[in-house]
């Protein structure tokens, strides 16, 4: 049985439309919808219901979903198998790495790599959500966190500092705080519906709910951008505020923990040369850059 279908058929199944189904697998609603009718002929069955909202798989689809997601499985191994056994540093590696990450500390280490390696092709995913590294939704993943997952290597690259800064000009509206009363008087900007800057304060002795922060965002390009347009004072990286002249520190006697850098790929990949090579070649220049305290 062609695999491609049964791709197809989870994609589907696990979305329930066709255009997010073919937008992960990055292929054309047609091509889906074909590979759908193939398979319904090739099992004899309707696998699923056509409406007006999304495809809805039926009893029948239901009781071959497990099935399907097994062939899945041994797919993902053999393609991680075959990927290890890989000797030529031409081909493509895919990292994922946080917005943050891969916005403005990546792209020159591409481009150096690049030089470096001119066969190896790079695709960057930029995503806060932790990619399965074990089905293959990446080869490399560059994380604030240690991966937990079996079969996952990873090793520690560096520390990125955080601290508080504000805009200039918004101090000089408002006035640099002296202390943690007059800090919390300002203007601050906080998380959405992450409890992440509240409980990283909790840690430190330092109570704050979420309407304690005026601005809030989860979304951490915008958020770098808020303190930048001086909307208040906010959480970030002194390697981002190192390049900004107009963003001053402040309270810099509060000691924000500094989020280490992981490194992650699958165990079975440890033997490709090309993977190998990026892993490191990354660590070497993310190692070297000036991330910690200022």
């Amino acid at each position: 049985m062609d695999w491609n279908l049964i791709r197809s058929f989870l994609a589907i199944a696990e979305t329930g439309t066709l255009a997010k189904a073919a937008q992960n697998l990055g292929v054309s609603q047609p091509t889906l919808g074909r590979h759908i009718d193939a398979l319904e002929a090739s099992l004899g069955l309707t696998l699923f219901t056509r409406g007006r909202h999304g495809m809805t798989p039926t009893e029948a689809g239901l009781s071959i979903i497990e099935d399907a997601k097994a062939m899945a499985f041994e797919a993902d191994r053999l393609a991680l198998k075959a990927a290890s056994r890989a000797q030529s540093l031409g081909g493509t590696v895919r990292i994922t790495a946080s917005e943050v990450v891969s916005t403005y500390i990546l792209p020159p280490i591409i481009a150096a790599l690049g030089v470096a390696e001119p066969d190896i092709q790079i695709e960057l995913v930029p995503s806060n959500t932790v990619e399965n590294l074990l089905s293959r939704d990446a080869d490399i993943a560059v994380r604030m966190v240690r991966p937990v997952q079996n079969d996952v290597i990873a090793r520690k690259t560096n520390e990125l500092g955080m601290g508080t800064y504000a805009h200039a000009d918004y101090l000089a509206r408002h006035g640099t705080p002296q202390t943690i009363e007059e800090f919390f008087r300002h203007r601050l900007i906080g998380m959405d519906r992450s409890n992440l800057i509240v409980d990283g304060m909790a840690d430190l002795g330092i109570h704050a709910q979420r309407d304690s922060f005026a601005v809030r965002t989860d979304h951490q390009i915008a958020y770098f951008e808020l303190v930048r347009a001086g909307a208040g004072i906010g959480f970030i990286a002194h390697y981002l505020a190192a390049g900004h002249s107009e963003l001053r520190r402040i309270l810099p006697d509060i000691t924000i923990p500094a989020l280490p850098i992981w490194l992650a790929s699958h165990r079975e990949l440890r033997t490709s040369q090309r993977i190998r090579r990026v892993m490191d070649f990354l660590h070497e220049r993310i190692n070297a850059l000036p991330l910690g305290d200022t």
